[in-house]
């Protein structure tokens, strides 16, 4: 950072890091299957603008994120949020619901749906924003999610461990002892 660039609060500065959010999200939108990170883009909207905070980026990127679900949805485009995930395992956040919200659909009641979703929405940012999509294109889920999921171990279902049933009242049995009733 130079002399000439200072610090101001997230509110100061949102109208012009909105402004340069779009432009971001526009320019990822035109590579197929790019996305960015919520922190890239943080650091670069206060980049392109000179305008920093020492605010944390959690405290204010939902915002940002929620005007531009807004925008995206004044001018009849696809939610470019849908390219904005975390970094750790390449999904969107749970304020990508908003978009769900806007188009009348049911907010996502897991993680999956969110994902689906989103997939969905970002092949058409790609195609609305001019990007070399191949025709038979698919929606997919972020390369990031892909690892994550390809290289986590599926664990089964794990029962829950049950009582014995009490040979005098027929009651379950706590797992630690006795029957409480018949003791």
């Amino acid at each position: 950072m130079t002399d000439t660039e200072k610090f101001v609060t997230p509110k100061a500065a949102h109208q012009y890091w909105a402004k340069h959010a779009y432009e971001i999200l526009t320019e990822t939108a035109g590579r197929y299957d790019a996305v960015i990170t919520y922190s890239e883009l943080a650091e670069e909207v206060q980049r392109r603008s000179s305008l920093w905070t020492k605010s944390p980026m959690r405290g204010w990127i939902g915002t940002l994120l929620a005007d531009l679900v807004r925008v995206s949805a004044a001018r009849e485009e696809p939610a470019l949020t849908s390219l904005v995930v975390h970094k750790d395992d390449g999904q969107v956040g749970p304020g990508y619901d908003a978009v769900m919200r806007l188009e009348g659909e049911p907010v996502a009641t897991d993680t999956l749906a969110r994902e689906t979703h989103a997939a969905a929405m970002r092949l058409e940012c790609y195609r609305h924003w001019g990007a070399d999509v191949p025709a038979d294109a698919t929606p997919k889920v972020s390369a990031k999610l892909r690892v994550v999921r390809a290289t986590t171990p599926r664990t089964a279902a794990v029962e829950p461990r049950r009582g014995a049933v009490c040979p005098t009242c027929f009651m379950e049995m706590p797992v630690s002892g006795p029957c409480p009733n018949c003791a």
